[in-house]
């Protein structure tokens, strides 16, 4: 019973490292090399992601420098950023690609907010439904008599609290990111 207890709870800590990663993704106006995580380049016919093909610097708060390690790719590079909804115009030089990160404006800054709102949302959904499964698989448990009423009360207040407090983590982790956003 504990281990089943315990692979919902992994499950549930998963969920908030993947929002953590999302928000990671989002940018809050300084230059983040997380921002092209999801970017993936077709280097040889297979979609690869860029830090795995190209070394990518921060000189300054507001740049990023990608340096493909074969000249090659430069181009590929430059497409899978224009074609992605980073919103920032890369600049080629021919050895590097410079990516420059403007101030954001006060409609980004709401859009990026709505944004992060959605991602928390999935994320709780996502908890309440791994509780959901833990809880149909506890009955299951209690119909087959291989726990007994007692421990499944337990059980549920145990789901009931672990739910609630992701739910209350993800919170916090959204408040973090809608306060760095908004931070001029």
């Amino acid at each position: 019973m504990t281990d089943n207890y315990q692979v919902y709870t992994g499950k549930m800590k998963k969920t908030t490292e993947v929002l953590s990663s999302q928000f990671d993704s989002v940018r809050a106006g300084r230059a983040n090399a997380a921002v092209l995580d999801k970017l993936r380049v077709e280097y040889y016919g297979t979609p690869t992601p860029i830090n795995q093909i190209a070394s990518i610097a921060t000189p300054d708060p507001r740049t990023l420098v990608i340096q493909p390690w074969d000249t090659a790719s430069l181009k590929l590079v430059e497409k899978a950023i224009l074609e992605s909804d980073l919103g920032i115009n890369p600049t080629n030089d021919g050895k590097v690609i410079r990516l420059g990160f403007p101030q954001l404006t006060e409609e980004r800054r709401k859009d990026l907010i709505k944004q992060i709102k959605k991602y928390a949302e999935e994320a709780k959904v996502a908890i309440r439904n791994i509780r959901r499964d833990a809880m149909e698989d506890f009955k299951e448990q209690k119909k087959k008599s291989e726990i007994t009423e007692d421990d499944f009360k337990d059980i549920e207040k145990d789901m009931q609290k672990l739910t609630d407090d992701y739910i209350k983590e993800i919170d916090v982790i959204a408040a973090k990111k809608e306060k760095e956003l908004m931070a001029i």
